[in-house]
């Protein structure tokens, strides 16, 4: 971060490959579309540029970001609410498989969202976040929970999901 700071090209690279997925991770756990979520991640490493200079702790930059996108994306979610999605981000591209397969992904994937839906907002959003795999530090800053708790209401989570898919799946 420090290298970052004074301008240092693969320092800022290597910091978006680190953290610009756990970003997308965090704006897409709050249900934005795919482009309002590119919108709160390229806002928030605008906002990290203007505040570099601002920042007490340049080692916590992970959780600064991760709080940071939370928020960005609850103000994006509530801009998006006001207005219904065009046709164009609602419709999916074809993918090119068997229909057999289609089908079978797709009513695997429908299960699994509808199972997610039935759980908490706090678990729907937790195991969004671990699908981009960031850090438990970061997890607990954009969750707003201890870094203690993550482990464990991760597994609860996950428990309370496999509850909901039943044991065929």
């Amino acid at each position: 971060m420090r290298r970052a700071c004074d301008g240092d090209g693969d320092a800022w690279a290597a910091l978006t490959r680190r953290y610009t997925g756990m970003l997308w991770a965090i704006a897409r756990s709050h249900g934005l579309s795919r482009p309002d979520a590119a919108d709160v991640v390229q806002t928030v490493w605008l906002r990290l540029v203007e505040r570099l200079s601002g920042l007490r702790d340049p080692g916590r930059v992970g959780a600064w970001l991760a709080v940071t996108t939370a928020r960005e994306a609850e103000r994006a979610r509530l801009r998006a609410a006001q207005w219904p999605p065009a046709a164009a981000e609602r419709r999916q591209p074809a993918v090119e498989r068997s229909p057999e397969r289609v089908y079978g992904t797709r009513e695997r994937l429908g299960r699994v969202a509808r199972a997610l839906e039935e759980l908490p907002e706090r678990c729907r959003r937790l195991l969004r976040l671990f699908a981009a795999s960031p850090s438990y530090a970061d997890a607990a800053a954009a969750l707003g929970i201890p870094v203690g708790s993550v482990g464990p209401t991760r597994a609860r989570c996950l428990s309370a999901l496999r509850r909901r898919l039943g044991d065929d799946f």
